[in-house]
Protein backbone atom coordinates (compact mmCIF):
# COMPACT_ATOMS: atom_id res chain seq x y z
CA UNK A 1 0.00 0.00 0.00
CA UNK A 2 1.64 3.05 -1.12
CA UNK A 3 1.67 5.73 1.97
CA UNK A 4 2.70 3.61 4.87
CA UNK A 5 5.55 4.74 6.92
CA UNK A 6 7.42 2.11 9.56
CA UNK A 7 6.61 1.74 12.81
CA UNK A 8 9.53 1.34 15.08
CA UNK A 9 10.80 0.86 18.55
CA UNK A 10 12.95 3.33 20.06
CA UNK A 11 15.84 1.51 19.86
CA UNK A 12 15.17 1.12 15.88
CA UNK A 13 14.49 4.58 15.73
CA UNK A 14 17.91 5.42 17.29
CA UNK A 15 19.70 3.26 15.06
CA UNK A 16 17.66 4.31 12.36
CA UNK A 17 18.48 8.48 12.92
CA UNK A 18 22.15 7.64 13.33
CA UNK A 19 22.13 6.33 10.41
CA UNK A 20 20.21 8.49 8.18
CA UNK A 21 21.90 11.71 10.43
CA UNK A 22 25.63 10.40 10.18
CA UNK A 23 26.08 12.88 13.26
CA UNK A 24 25.56 16.12 10.47
CA UNK A 25 23.72 18.69 12.81
CA UNK A 26 23.51 20.43 9.64
CA UNK A 27 20.78 17.81 8.44
CA UNK A 28 19.90 17.25 12.22
CA UNK A 29 19.23 21.26 12.97
CA UNK A 30 17.08 20.87 9.42
CA UNK A 31 14.72 18.27 10.99
CA UNK A 32 14.51 19.49 14.12
CA UNK A 33 13.22 22.98 12.72
CA UNK A 34 10.80 21.12 10.48
CA UNK A 35 9.67 19.15 13.85
CA UNK A 36 9.01 22.32 15.82
CA UNK A 37 7.43 24.13 12.75
CA UNK A 38 5.03 21.16 12.51
CA UNK A 39 4.18 20.64 16.30
CA UNK A 40 3.17 24.48 16.37
CA UNK A 41 1.06 24.10 13.43
CA UNK A 42 -0.78 20.62 14.83
CA UNK A 43 -1.40 22.06 17.97
CA UNK A 44 -2.97 24.94 16.47
CA UNK A 45 -4.98 23.54 14.05
CA UNK A 46 -5.98 20.54 16.96
CA UNK A 47 -6.85 22.98 19.45
CA UNK A 48 -9.40 24.57 17.59
CA UNK A 49 -11.38 21.49 18.63
CA UNK A 50 -11.65 23.34 22.22
CA UNK A 51 -11.89 26.60 20.71
CA UNK A 52 -8.48 27.71 19.42
CA UNK A 53 -5.28 29.28 21.08
CA UNK A 54 -6.61 32.65 22.48
CA UNK A 55 -6.57 35.59 19.68
CA UNK A 56 -4.69 37.84 21.77
CA UNK A 57 -3.04 36.83 25.17
CA UNK A 58 -2.46 33.25 24.97
CA UNK A 59 -0.08 31.61 27.75
CA UNK A 60 2.58 28.80 26.53
CA UNK A 61 4.72 26.85 28.83
CA UNK A 62 7.48 24.97 27.52
CA UNK A 63 8.69 21.64 29.73
CA UNK A 64 12.33 21.17 28.37
CA UNK A 65 15.33 18.56 28.41
CA UNK A 66 17.88 18.50 27.19
CA UNK A 67 18.24 16.99 23.61
CA UNK A 68 16.34 17.01 20.40
CA UNK A 69 12.81 17.27 22.18
CA UNK A 70 13.50 19.98 24.27
CA UNK A 71 14.64 21.71 21.00
CA UNK A 72 11.67 20.87 19.31
CA UNK A 73 9.76 22.21 22.06
CA UNK A 74 11.61 25.47 21.85
CA UNK A 75 11.01 25.84 18.08
CA UNK A 76 7.71 25.06 18.30
CA UNK A 77 7.00 27.73 20.73
CA UNK A 78 9.04 30.30 18.47
CA UNK A 79 6.62 29.56 15.56
CA UNK A 80 3.60 30.45 17.82
CA UNK A 81 4.71 33.48 18.62
CA UNK A 82 5.64 34.35 14.78
CA UNK A 83 2.67 33.46 13.42
CA UNK A 84 0.62 35.48 16.29
CA UNK A 85 0.05 39.25 14.92
CA UNK A 86 -2.25 40.43 17.74
CA UNK A 87 -1.18 43.28 19.25
CA UNK A 88 -0.92 41.44 22.75
CA UNK A 89 0.80 38.15 21.68
CA UNK A 90 1.26 35.14 23.62
CA UNK A 91 3.36 34.99 26.47
CA UNK A 92 5.68 32.02 26.47
CA UNK A 93 7.18 30.32 29.75
CA UNK A 94 10.11 28.54 29.94
CA UNK A 95 10.81 25.54 32.16
CA UNK A 96 14.35 24.03 32.24
CA UNK A 97 14.05 20.51 33.42
CA UNK A 98 17.58 19.97 34.01
CA UNK A 99 18.72 23.90 33.83
CA UNK A 100 19.47 26.01 30.73
CA UNK A 101 23.02 25.15 31.13
CA UNK A 102 22.55 21.27 30.49
CA UNK A 103 21.14 22.02 27.16
CA UNK A 104 23.01 19.89 24.34
CA UNK A 105 24.00 22.40 21.12
CA UNK A 106 21.17 21.65 19.04
CA UNK A 107 18.51 22.62 21.99
CA UNK A 108 20.94 25.47 23.26
CA UNK A 109 20.87 27.07 19.48
CA UNK A 110 16.72 26.80 19.86
CA UNK A 111 16.80 28.39 23.07
CA UNK A 112 19.22 31.02 22.26
CA UNK A 113 16.49 32.14 19.27
CA UNK A 114 13.57 32.23 21.15
CA UNK A 115 15.45 33.39 24.53
CA UNK A 116 14.52 37.23 23.56
CA UNK A 117 10.63 36.81 23.62
CA UNK A 118 10.51 34.27 26.53
CA UNK A 119 11.04 34.11 30.29
CA UNK A 120 12.78 31.76 32.21
CA UNK A 121 10.53 30.65 35.27
CA UNK A 122 11.63 28.19 38.09
CA UNK A 123 7.84 26.70 38.59
CA UNK A 124 4.89 27.13 36.73
CA UNK A 125 2.26 29.74 37.15
CA UNK A 126 -0.49 28.19 39.09
CA UNK A 127 -2.76 30.36 37.31
CA UNK A 128 -1.96 28.07 34.36
CA UNK A 129 -2.24 27.98 30.74
CA UNK A 130 -3.55 27.87 27.23
CA UNK A 131 -0.99 24.88 25.81
CA UNK A 132 1.55 23.04 27.40
CA UNK A 133 4.26 21.76 25.41
CA UNK A 134 5.99 19.29 27.09
CA UNK A 135 9.78 18.03 25.66
CA UNK A 136 11.58 16.38 28.47
CA UNK A 137 12.89 13.25 27.54
CA UNK A 138 10.78 11.81 24.30
CA UNK A 139 11.54 8.24 23.37
CA UNK A 140 15.17 8.96 24.94
CA UNK A 141 13.49 7.90 28.57
CA UNK A 142 14.47 5.37 30.13
CA UNK A 143 12.61 4.26 33.70
CA UNK A 144 12.24 5.41 36.30
CA UNK A 145 11.58 8.98 36.36
CA UNK A 146 14.08 11.32 38.32
CA UNK A 147 12.35 12.54 41.58
CA UNK A 148 12.57 15.97 40.81
CA UNK A 149 11.18 15.91 37.11
CA UNK A 150 7.83 13.50 38.77
CA UNK A 151 7.51 16.09 41.50
CA UNK A 152 7.58 18.48 38.31
CA UNK A 153 4.90 16.68 36.19
CA UNK A 154 2.59 16.09 39.36
CA UNK A 155 2.52 19.66 39.57
CA UNK A 156 1.81 20.43 35.95
CA UNK A 157 -0.78 17.46 35.50
CA UNK A 158 -2.45 19.53 38.71
CA UNK A 159 -2.60 23.02 36.61
CA UNK A 160 -5.64 24.11 34.63
CA UNK A 161 -4.60 23.61 31.37
CA UNK A 162 -6.60 24.02 27.93
CA UNK A 163 -4.31 21.58 25.77
CA UNK A 164 -1.47 19.52 26.94
CA UNK A 165 1.14 18.48 24.39
CA UNK A 166 3.87 15.70 24.38
CA UNK A 167 6.56 15.74 21.86
CA UNK A 168 7.12 12.11 20.65
CA UNK A 169 6.33 10.50 23.65
CA UNK A 170 4.99 11.34 27.25
CA UNK A 171 7.70 12.11 29.39
CA UNK A 172 7.24 8.69 32.23
CA UNK A 173 5.32 7.01 29.77
CA UNK A 174 2.81 4.83 31.75
CA UNK A 175 4.85 5.64 35.13
CA UNK A 176 2.00 7.18 38.05
CA UNK A 177 3.49 10.81 37.49
CA UNK A 178 3.75 10.33 33.92
CA UNK A 179 2.76 13.81 31.93
CA UNK A 180 -0.75 13.96 31.12
CA UNK A 181 -0.71 15.03 27.40
CA UNK A 182 -4.33 15.33 25.58
CA UNK A 183 -2.20 14.86 22.03
CA UNK A 184 1.49 13.28 21.72
CA UNK A 185 2.63 14.29 18.45
CA UNK A 186 5.15 11.85 17.00
CA UNK A 187 7.88 13.64 14.87
CA UNK A 188 9.46 11.85 12.15
CA UNK A 189 8.98 8.35 13.28
CA UNK A 190 6.40 6.50 15.18
CA UNK A 191 7.73 4.87 18.18
CA UNK A 192 5.83 1.39 18.89
CA UNK A 193 5.03 2.38 23.04
CA UNK A 194 3.03 5.56 21.24
CA UNK A 195 0.53 2.40 20.39
CA UNK A 196 0.48 0.84 23.12
CA UNK A 197 -2.66 1.96 25.00
CA UNK A 198 -0.43 4.75 26.69
CA UNK A 199 -3.71 6.55 29.25
CA UNK A 200 -0.63 9.30 29.55
CA UNK A 201 -0.19 10.08 25.65
CA UNK A 202 -3.92 11.14 24.64
CA UNK A 203 -4.18 11.22 20.85
CA UNK A 204 -1.37 10.10 18.54
CA UNK A 205 -0.45 11.82 15.96
CA UNK A 206 1.99 11.76 13.19
CA UNK A 207 4.25 14.61 11.86
CA UNK A 208 5.71 13.38 8.67
CA UNK A 209 9.38 15.31 8.73
CA UNK A 210 10.25 13.23 5.14
CA UNK A 211 12.11 10.48 6.66
CA UNK A 212 10.36 7.90 4.58
CA UNK A 213 10.07 9.47 0.90
CA UNK A 214 7.01 8.42 -0.84
CA UNK A 215 7.03 5.39 -3.45
CA UNK A 216 4.87 2.54 -3.90
CA UNK A 217 6.80 -0.44 -1.76
CA UNK A 218 7.34 -3.76 -2.50
CA UNK A 219 8.57 -3.98 1.15
CA UNK A 220 9.60 -1.31 3.60
CA UNK A 221 12.95 -2.46 3.01
CA UNK A 222 12.89 -1.49 -0.91
CA UNK A 223 11.42 1.68 -0.07
CA UNK A 224 14.29 2.50 2.26
CA UNK A 225 17.07 1.21 -0.06
CA UNK A 226 15.12 3.30 -3.23
CA UNK A 227 15.32 5.98 -1.27
CA UNK A 228 17.90 6.36 0.10
CA UNK A 229 19.88 6.05 -2.60
CA UNK A 230 18.32 8.94 -3.95
CA UNK A 231 20.10 11.44 -1.73
CA UNK A 232 23.25 13.09 -2.84
CA UNK A 233 24.62 13.14 1.15
CA UNK A 234 24.08 9.80 1.56
CA UNK A 235 25.99 7.33 -0.36
CA UNK A 236 24.65 4.09 -1.28
CA UNK A 237 26.39 1.63 1.14
CA UNK A 238 24.48 4.08 4.06
CA UNK A 239 21.04 3.11 1.70
CA UNK A 240 22.03 -0.61 2.60
CA UNK A 241 23.18 -0.33 6.10
CA UNK A 242 19.71 0.94 6.69
CA UNK A 243 18.57 -1.33 4.60
CA UNK A 244 19.86 -4.20 6.66
CA UNK A 245 18.55 -2.19 9.61
CA UNK A 246 14.96 -2.63 9.06
CA UNK A 247 15.50 -6.04 7.38
CA UNK A 248 17.04 -7.38 10.33
CA UNK A 249 15.80 -5.34 13.31
CA UNK A 250 12.44 -4.51 12.50
CA UNK A 251 10.01 -7.02 12.00
CA UNK A 252 7.80 -5.04 9.39
CA UNK A 253 4.34 -6.19 10.87
CA UNK A 254 3.28 -2.11 12.10
CA UNK A 255 3.76 0.15 9.85
CA UNK A 256 1.14 4.38 9.67
CA UNK A 257 -1.26 5.07 7.32
CA UNK A 258 -0.24 8.63 5.75
CA UNK A 259 -1.94 11.48 3.79
CA UNK A 260 -0.08 9.50 1.02
CA UNK A 261 -2.31 6.88 1.02
CA UNK A 262 -5.31 9.45 -0.13
CA UNK A 263 -3.12 10.95 -2.63
CA UNK A 264 -4.72 9.48 -5.92
CA UNK A 265 -7.80 10.53 -4.74
CA UNK A 266 -7.02 14.03 -4.50
CA UNK A 267 -5.89 14.40 -8.42
CA UNK A 268 -6.95 14.74 -11.40
CA UNK A 269 -9.33 12.28 -12.73
CA UNK A 270 -9.46 10.96 -16.56
CA UNK A 271 -11.41 13.93 -19.09
CA UNK A 272 -13.02 10.90 -20.52
CA UNK A 273 -13.98 9.16 -17.43
CA UNK A 274 -17.68 8.42 -17.37
CA UNK A 275 -19.70 6.86 -14.40
CA UNK A 276 -18.85 3.18 -15.22
CA UNK A 277 -14.58 4.60 -15.00
CA UNK A 278 -15.20 4.34 -11.23
CA UNK A 279 -17.11 1.29 -9.75
CA UNK A 280 -21.10 0.42 -8.70
CA UNK A 281 -21.36 -0.56 -5.62
CA UNK A 282 -24.03 -2.61 -4.39
CA UNK A 283 -25.48 -2.37 -0.44
CA UNK A 284 -27.22 -5.16 1.44
CA UNK A 285 -28.88 -3.66 4.26
CA UNK A 286 -31.61 -2.16 6.69
CA UNK A 287 -34.73 -3.52 8.40
CA UNK A 288 -37.70 -1.69 9.32
CA UNK A 289 -36.20 -2.03 13.49
CA UNK A 290 -33.14 -0.81 12.02
CA UNK A 291 -33.54 1.67 9.19
CA UNK A 292 -31.02 4.14 9.48
CA UNK A 293 -27.49 1.96 9.35
CA UNK A 294 -28.32 1.28 5.52
CA UNK A 295 -28.94 4.77 4.97
CA UNK A 296 -25.62 5.80 5.59
CA UNK A 297 -23.83 2.92 4.16
CA UNK A 298 -25.34 4.50 1.35
CA UNK A 299 -24.73 8.04 1.87
CA UNK A 300 -21.07 7.65 2.26
CA UNK A 301 -20.54 5.34 -0.26
CA UNK A 302 -22.09 8.13 -2.70
CA UNK A 303 -19.28 10.63 -1.08
CA UNK A 304 -16.58 7.80 -1.55
CA UNK A 305 -16.35 8.68 -5.82
CA UNK A 306 -17.83 5.61 -6.79
CA UNK A 307 -19.37 5.75 -9.97
CA UNK A 308 -22.93 4.18 -8.89
CA UNK A 309 -24.62 2.69 -5.93
CA UNK A 310 -27.51 0.40 -5.51
CA UNK A 311 -29.15 -0.29 -2.63
CA UNK A 312 -31.36 -3.26 -1.75
CA UNK A 313 -33.54 -2.37 1.31
CA UNK A 314 -36.61 -3.14 2.61
CA UNK A 315 -39.48 -2.40 0.49
CA UNK A 316 -41.43 -0.43 3.01
CA UNK A 317 -38.26 1.64 3.51
CA UNK A 318 -37.67 2.73 -0.39
CA UNK A 319 -39.69 5.79 -0.31
CA UNK A 320 -38.16 7.95 2.32
CA UNK A 321 -34.76 6.21 1.24
CA UNK A 322 -35.26 8.20 -2.40
CA UNK A 323 -36.08 11.21 -0.74
CA UNK A 324 -33.27 11.35 1.11
CA UNK A 325 -30.26 10.19 -1.49
CA UNK A 326 -31.96 10.12 -4.78
CA UNK A 327 -28.27 10.27 -6.25
CA UNK A 328 -28.55 6.04 -5.06
CA UNK A 329 -30.32 3.37 -7.15
CA UNK A 330 -33.25 1.90 -4.35
CA UNK A 331 -34.14 -1.96 -4.73
CA UNK A 332 -37.47 -2.94 -2.51
CA UNK A 333 -37.11 -5.88 -1.03
CA UNK A 334 -39.27 -8.27 -0.08
CA UNK A 335 -39.49 -8.26 4.16
CA UNK A 336 -40.20 -10.87 6.83
CA UNK A 337 -42.96 -10.28 8.81
CA UNK A 338 -40.84 -8.85 10.94
CA UNK A 339 -39.11 -6.18 9.16
CA UNK A 340 -36.56 -7.94 7.80
CA UNK A 341 -34.81 -8.89 4.61
CA UNK A 342 -36.65 -12.21 2.94
CA UNK A 343 -35.04 -15.07 1.96
CA UNK A 344 -37.34 -14.40 -1.49
CA UNK A 345 -35.40 -11.38 -2.16
CA UNK A 346 -32.41 -13.00 -3.47
CA UNK A 347 -33.38 -13.26 -6.59
CA UNK A 348 -33.15 -9.53 -6.98
CA UNK A 349 -29.24 -9.17 -6.34
CA UNK A 350 -28.49 -12.10 -8.42
CA UNK A 351 -30.60 -10.58 -11.34
CA UNK A 352 -28.21 -7.25 -11.30
CA UNK A 353 -24.84 -8.81 -9.99
CA UNK A 354 -23.01 -8.62 -13.12
CA UNK A 355 -23.01 -5.24 -12.93
CA UNK A 356 -21.61 -4.89 -9.23
CA UNK A 357 -17.78 -3.86 -8.56
CA UNK A 358 -18.39 -4.84 -5.08
CA UNK A 359 -20.87 -5.83 -2.52
CA UNK A 360 -21.32 -4.37 0.99
CA UNK A 361 -24.00 -6.19 2.84
CA UNK A 362 -24.66 -6.22 6.99
CA UNK A 363 -25.66 -2.53 8.05
CA UNK A 364 -28.91 -2.86 10.11
CA UNK A 365 -29.82 -6.14 9.06
CA UNK A 366 -30.86 -7.51 12.32
CA UNK A 367 -30.66 -11.21 13.31
CA UNK A 368 -33.63 -13.38 12.18
CA UNK A 369 -32.49 -16.42 10.87
CA UNK A 370 -34.01 -16.36 7.78
CA UNK A 371 -32.33 -12.89 6.80
CA UNK A 372 -29.28 -14.52 7.77
CA UNK A 373 -29.58 -17.97 6.08
CA UNK A 374 -29.62 -15.63 2.96
CA UNK A 375 -26.90 -13.39 3.86
CA UNK A 376 -24.78 -16.44 3.86
CA UNK A 377 -26.24 -17.92 0.50
CA UNK A 378 -25.53 -14.42 -1.16
CA UNK A 379 -21.43 -14.54 0.26
CA UNK A 380 -21.43 -17.98 -0.50
CA UNK A 381 -21.90 -17.42 -4.35
CA UNK A 382 -20.37 -14.22 -4.16
CA UNK A 383 -18.26 -13.17 -6.95
CA UNK A 384 -16.75 -10.18 -6.66
CA UNK A 385 -15.47 -8.72 -3.26
CA UNK A 386 -17.43 -8.31 0.04
CA UNK A 387 -17.25 -6.27 2.82
CA UNK A 388 -18.92 -7.85 6.08
CA UNK A 389 -20.13 -5.10 8.80
CA UNK A 390 -22.44 -5.59 11.76
CA UNK A 391 -25.09 -8.40 11.21
CA UNK A 392 -23.07 -9.91 8.59
CA UNK A 393 -20.21 -10.50 11.17
CA UNK A 394 -21.08 -14.21 11.71
CA UNK A 395 -18.47 -16.73 11.89
CA UNK A 396 -20.48 -19.22 9.55
CA UNK A 397 -21.06 -16.36 6.98
CA UNK A 398 -17.33 -14.43 7.31
CA UNK A 399 -16.26 -17.91 6.53
CA UNK A 400 -18.07 -18.67 3.34
CA UNK A 401 -17.32 -18.47 -0.40
CA UNK A 402 -14.31 -17.42 -1.57
CA UNK A 403 -14.17 -14.05 -3.03
CA UNK A 404 -12.11 -11.32 -1.78
CA UNK A 405 -13.47 -9.80 1.53
CA UNK A 406 -12.95 -7.22 3.96
CA UNK A 407 -14.09 -7.14 7.63
CA UNK A 408 -15.06 -4.93 9.81
CA UNK A 409 -15.58 -5.80 13.01
CA UNK A 410 -15.13 -3.73 16.50
CA UNK A 411 -13.96 -5.26 19.61
CA UNK A 412 -16.75 -7.48 20.67
CA UNK A 413 -17.77 -8.44 16.97
CA UNK A 414 -13.91 -9.76 16.53
CA UNK A 415 -14.40 -11.96 19.28
CA UNK A 416 -17.00 -13.24 18.13
CA UNK A 417 -15.45 -13.64 14.57
CA UNK A 418 -11.77 -13.90 15.29
CA UNK A 419 -11.37 -17.93 14.50
CA UNK A 420 -12.68 -17.31 11.02
CA UNK A 421 -10.45 -14.31 9.63
CA UNK A 422 -7.59 -15.55 7.37
CA UNK A 423 -4.51 -14.35 6.61
CA UNK A 424 -5.74 -13.28 3.23
CA UNK A 425 -8.90 -11.34 4.44
CA UNK A 426 -8.37 -7.19 4.68
CA UNK A 427 -9.47 -7.02 8.56
CA UNK A 428 -10.60 -3.73 10.20
CA UNK A 429 -9.84 -3.21 13.62
CA UNK A 430 -12.25 -0.46 14.57
CA UNK A 431 -11.77 1.22 17.97
CA UNK A 432 -9.74 4.19 19.43
CA UNK A 433 -6.53 3.42 17.12
CA UNK A 434 -8.30 1.65 14.21
CA UNK A 435 -5.94 -0.53 12.36
CA UNK A 436 -6.32 -2.63 9.13
CA UNK A 437 -4.64 -5.76 8.96
CA UNK A 438 -3.56 -8.09 6.42
CA UNK A 439 -1.07 -11.01 6.02
CA UNK A 440 0.51 -10.55 10.05
CA UNK A 441 0.92 -6.66 9.35
CA UNK A 442 -0.79 -3.90 10.39
CA UNK A 443 -1.68 -0.66 9.46
CA UNK A 444 -2.53 2.11 12.04
CA UNK A 445 -4.29 5.16 11.33
CA UNK A 446 -3.89 7.88 13.70
CA UNK A 447 -6.65 10.10 12.77
CA UNK A 448 -10.17 10.70 14.24
CA UNK A 449 -10.81 10.46 18.05
CA UNK A 450 -13.74 11.01 20.20
CA UNK A 451 -15.61 12.28 17.81
CA UNK A 452 -16.21 9.05 16.25
CA UNK A 453 -17.66 7.46 19.47
CA UNK A 454 -21.39 7.89 18.31
CA UNK A 455 -23.68 5.39 16.52
CA UNK A 456 -23.57 5.08 12.98
CA UNK A 457 -19.69 5.50 13.04
CA UNK A 458 -19.19 2.42 11.74
CA UNK A 459 -21.53 2.26 9.00
CA UNK A 460 -20.22 5.23 7.16
CA UNK A 461 -16.62 3.44 7.28
CA UNK A 462 -18.47 0.60 5.88
CA UNK A 463 -19.81 2.75 3.73
CA UNK A 464 -16.84 4.48 2.52
CA UNK A 465 -14.99 1.71 1.98
CA UNK A 466 -16.99 -0.60 -0.28
CA UNK A 467 -17.45 2.83 -2.56
CA UNK A 468 -13.38 2.63 -2.48
CA UNK A 469 -13.35 -1.01 -3.10
CA UNK A 470 -16.00 -0.77 -6.16
CA UNK A 471 -12.87 1.46 -7.29
CA UNK A 472 -10.11 -1.15 -6.93
CA UNK A 473 -11.40 -4.02 -6.47
CA UNK A 474 -8.62 -5.96 -6.82
CA UNK A 475 -6.89 -4.64 -3.82
CA UNK A 476 -9.02 -4.62 -1.28
CA UNK A 477 -6.07 -3.90 1.64
CA UNK A 478 -5.77 -0.44 0.42
CA UNK A 479 -9.66 0.01 0.00
CA UNK A 480 -9.67 -0.61 3.31
CA UNK A 481 -6.81 1.63 4.52
CA UNK A 482 -8.02 4.59 2.87
CA UNK A 483 -11.48 4.36 4.19
CA UNK A 484 -10.33 4.49 7.70
CA UNK A 485 -8.10 6.89 7.36
CA UNK A 486 -10.49 8.91 4.92
CA UNK A 487 -12.80 8.66 7.86
CA UNK A 488 -10.37 9.84 10.50
CA UNK A 489 -9.29 13.02 9.09
CA UNK A 490 -12.64 14.24 8.07
CA UNK A 491 -13.49 13.30 11.60
CA UNK A 492 -10.98 15.51 12.94
CA UNK A 493 -12.29 18.27 10.48
CA UNK A 494 -15.09 18.32 12.10
CA UNK A 495 -14.85 18.35 15.70
CA UNK A 496 -12.60 21.49 14.46
CA UNK A 497 -15.25 22.95 13.23
CA UNK A 498 -17.61 22.25 16.00
CA UNK A 499 -15.85 20.02 18.98
CA UNK A 500 -16.81 17.20 19.75
CA UNK A 501 -19.32 17.30 21.96
CA UNK A 502 -22.39 17.92 20.12
CA UNK A 503 -21.56 16.99 16.99
CA UNK A 504 -23.75 14.84 14.68
CA UNK A 505 -21.53 12.22 13.18
CA UNK A 506 -23.28 12.46 9.79
CA UNK A 507 -21.67 15.92 9.25
CA UNK A 508 -18.36 14.47 9.00
CA UNK A 509 -19.60 13.63 5.31
CA UNK A 510 -19.37 17.26 4.34
CA UNK A 511 -15.59 17.20 5.75
CA UNK A 512 -14.30 14.45 3.27
CA UNK A 513 -13.26 17.04 0.53
CA UNK A 514 -11.69 18.90 3.09
CA UNK A 515 -9.72 15.97 4.05
CA UNK A 516 -8.40 14.91 1.06
CA UNK A 517 -6.95 18.37 0.26
CA UNK A 518 -5.40 18.52 3.37
CA UNK A 519 -4.91 21.80 6.05
CA UNK A 520 -5.58 25.11 3.84
CA UNK A 521 -4.03 28.20 4.66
Amino acid sequence: MQGVHPILTCDEARAFEAEYFHGDETREWAAMTRAGRALADAALRDMAEVGGFPREGGRVLVLAGKGHNAGDALIAARRILETNTAAVGPRVDVLFAFGSRALRPLAARAWRDLAPRAAVVDAPDPAGYDLVIEGIFGFQFRPPLPDAVAALLREVNALPVRMCVAVDLPCGLDAPDAFRADVTYATGIVKTPLLADLPSAGRPRYLDLGFFPEKTPQSHCNVLSDKFSDLEDVDKHSSNTICNLISDKFSGKDAVLTSGVLAPLAGWREPTADKRTFGHVFIVGGSRAFPGAVLMNTLAALRSGAGLVTAFVPESLVAAYAARAPEAMWVGWPETPDGGLALEGEHLLRERIARCSALLIGSGLGREPETLAMVRSVVSSADVPVVLDADALQPDIVAAGNAPRIVTPHAGEFARIEKMVTPGMALVRKGPLTRVEQDGRRYWSLAGGPVLARGGSGDLLAGLIAGLLAQTPHDPLTAAGRGVLWQGLAADALARAVGAHSAVVTDLLAHLGEALRGPQG
